[in-house]
């Protein structure tokens, strides 16, 4: 018998069956239409299961950076530490994000975001095929068709060839990569938990909630208020290039140890924006790598690998390749002097992830 075709009506049920059985019950559901629509938009995955969550992950990952987005990983228990959520907690979490009841949030802003949600999976499952980026999935990775989610380039460095990684996934995602750099504010200000930078999503990663959703620790926040105590400077500007070392609290269950700090976005008077220079940038890296080497004599095993972001290249308005060369400006000086570095970068769209891959041709708008 045929598979059923993905319709918008039929899959946005099974979405919302989706958001009140939790994705640890998703395991042996009989979901037709997002199998369906799994079977075309997904390969790698070994389940029916795992294929639906991975293209349901892939929906979220396309709505808009924001509240809708952040919204909808918490209805459907993708953000960091919901996966167990009863969906109740989960519900009350995304409604906080639009700052309504949940009563309202059920029955305007979950329609619309479930709706969203929907709208991608169906155009994932009837896009046109195209040829697939790069030759296959990595091994053990998953591809989902027309972006592979992990890749390495191979760089020549001086005399030696060294590897990078290249994610192009949700930082807080990231597994097994002893520190992740994240941007910051001179005034090492964090922005609210349930926003969607790089910043706001380590921060969201690292705390421990309760089951209702209550916040019991939040590491990152007392690790930069206990820092800058430390060092006399809190309510004071640091300066731009500062790099923050705090530990990484519920990350440390993805295999992340560290989460380092660079204070790069000097605010701009009398607005909410911020300015980043490419030269701050470039001496927040370098000042990464000198951080590193002071505290892997500190731990067992010493820190090894490390993960960027484009820094700058969200509110601080750089383009990518002016980040990318400000980065790789200062990692390239690191690994040219014989420094044994695993380095990684962690991109959200495949022009990022391409920019990163042509690292070894040079780096070019």
């Amino acid at each position: 018998m045929a598979s059923p075709q993905p319709d918008l009506a039929s899959t946005l049920e099974e979405i919302r069956e989706v958001r009140r059985i939790g994705l640890v019950r998703l395991r042996g559901r009989p979901l037709p239409h997002l199998e369906s629509a799994a079977a075309v938009a997904v390969t790698g995955a070994r389940t029916p299961g795992a294929a639906v969550e991975s293209l349901l992950r892939r929906a979220v990952s396309l709505l808009d950076e924001g509240t809708l987005r952040t919204a909808a990983e918490y209805t459907l228990g993708f953000a960091q530490g919901t996966r167990d959520w009863p969906a109740s907690s989960r519900r009350a979490r995304a409604a906080s994000v639009y700052g309504v009841s949940v009563e309202r949030f059920r029955k305007d802003h979950e329609v619309m975001v479930l709706g969203q949600v929907a709208e991608h999976v169906v155009r994932l499952a009837v896009a046109p095929a195209e040829r697939e980026a790069g030759e296959g999935a990595p091994p053990g990775g998953e591809r989902v068709r027309g972006a592979v989610t992990h890749r390495t380039v191979r760089v020549l460095v001086g005399d030696r060839q060294v590897v990078l990684t290249v994610h192009m996934h949700p930082v807080d995602l990231l597994r097994d990569v002893d520190v992740v750099v994240s941007p910051i504010n001179v005034h090492l200000a964090l922005p609210e938990a349930y926003k969607s930078s790089v910043a706001a999503s380590l921060r969201r990663a690292a705390t421990v909630w309760g089951v209702t959703g209550d916040v019991i620790e939040d590491p990152v926040h007392d690790g930069l208020r206990e820092w800058a105590a430390e060092h006399d400077t809190s309510g004071r500007a640091v300066l731009p290039g500062t790099v923050v070392a705090t530990g990484s609290g519920a990350l440390t269950a993805q295999g992340v140890r560290r989460i380092y700090h660079a204070a790069i976005a000097v605010p701009r008077a009398g607005t909410n924006d911020y300015d980043v220079l490419p030269t701050h940038v470039t001496a927040a890296v370098s000042r990464t790598f000198a951080v590193l080497a002071e505290e892997s004599g500190r731990t067992a095993p010493p820190l090894r690998s490390v993960c960027f972001p484009l820094l700058g290249s969200g509110r601080g308005g750089l383009p990518y390749h002016v980040s990318l060369g400000a980065v790789w400006a200062a990692v390239e000086a690191e690994l040219a002097r014989g420094a044994d570095r695993d380095v990684h970068f962690v991109v959200r769209t495949p022009e990022a992830a391409a920019l990163v891959a042509r690292i070894a041709s040079g780096i070019r708008p």
